[in-house]
């Protein structure tokens, strides 16, 4: 092992302008990738805010016995999407208007009757705020004999969706791009230096050394090659981000540690499959 490790870091010192090319543009390459992330990451959070306010709302009709509501409440929250099921009696319902609009807060004052009706809010669990989970319990609360409508805000919860969606595919496709250019990149890297090595190469096999045994050095070689190249793209995103926060007025989030070690892993991945494509290609010729 000490031999393997040996061999793999005497390369930075034979050719330390080719493996700073490689480590470099890992890096950038990553770093492009961790640009878009922290859009994506703060983006994600900001949907899922306004994810939270993804409720249903049952109207119920006038005179249903408490009793009926206590039952269904009930029911309702043995639904699987919900996490709770409020009741709210006409005269609250007219209190919060009261005291949410503000503007209206004469006219509301002057009624001789109050035309709000009694309702069920419906509270639903985080991995159920997209439309079709929603537009389910909808659905199924409709069934209530009592109830006399459902609303959920189909359109924009529908809309949210599609935004997702769209953000994950751009996304990954941003992420192969680069990826696929770091590739090329650490691969064209790694075979110059096998190119270099290849009377070496020779003689080792001559006296019985194995691919494997040749291999090992330039695979752990691309593997360090890229999680440099991944720190440093870490440090550029960070960099990147006290600047956002501190020039643009704008507060946003960094990526949590899972996250950033997603993106050093990221980089080690992408010298690993470089160097394996090119040692073996240059393993054939030698």
């Amino acid at each position: 092992m000490n031999f393997v490790l040996r061999e793999a870091m005497l390369t930075f010192r034979r050719a330390p302008l080719l493996s700073a090319l490689s480590v470099t543009t890992i890096a950038f390459s990553l770093f492009v990738v961790g640009l878009f992330g922290l859009v994506a990451v703060n983006v994600q959070r900001a949907l899922s805010q306004v994810a939270e306010r993804a409720e249903v709302v049952a109207y119920l009709l006038p005179g249903t016995p408490l009793e009926t509501i206590t039952h269904a409440l009930k029911d309702i929250e043995a639904f699987p999407e919900v996490t709770n099921a409020a009741y709210v009696s006409e005269d609250s319902a007219l209190a919060r208007a009261r005291r949410e609009l503000v503007e209206l807060q004469g006219p509301l004052r002057e009624l001789e009757r109050n035309p709000l009706p009694a309702s069920i809010e419906v509270t639903l669990r985080p991995t159920a705020r997209d439309a079709d989970h929603v537009g389910a319990v909808a659905d199924r609360i409709r069934d209530f004999s009592f109830v006399d409508d459902v609303r959920y805000g189909r359109d924009w919860i529908e809309k949210l969706d599609k935004l997702r969606s769209v953000l994950a595919a751009v996304g990954l496709a941003v992420g192969i791009a680069f990826a696929a250019v770091a590739v090329i990149i650490i691969g064209a890297t790694i075979r110059m230096t096998v190119l270099q090595r290849g009377r070496e190469i020779s003689i080792m096999r001559l006296v019985g050394a194995t691919d494997w045994f040749v291999r090992f050095p330039f695979l752990l070689q691309g593997i360090i090659k890229g999680a440099a190249g991944g720190f440093l793209a870490v440090g550029l995103s960070y960099a990147a981000y006290l600047l956002s926060n501190r020039w643009l007025m704008v507060r946003t989030e960094f990526f949590d540690p899972p996250q950033a070690a997603a993106i050093v892993i990221g980089g080690m991945v992408i010298g690993l499959f470089g160097s394996w494509i090119s040692v073996g290609r240059q393993l054939r010729k030698v």
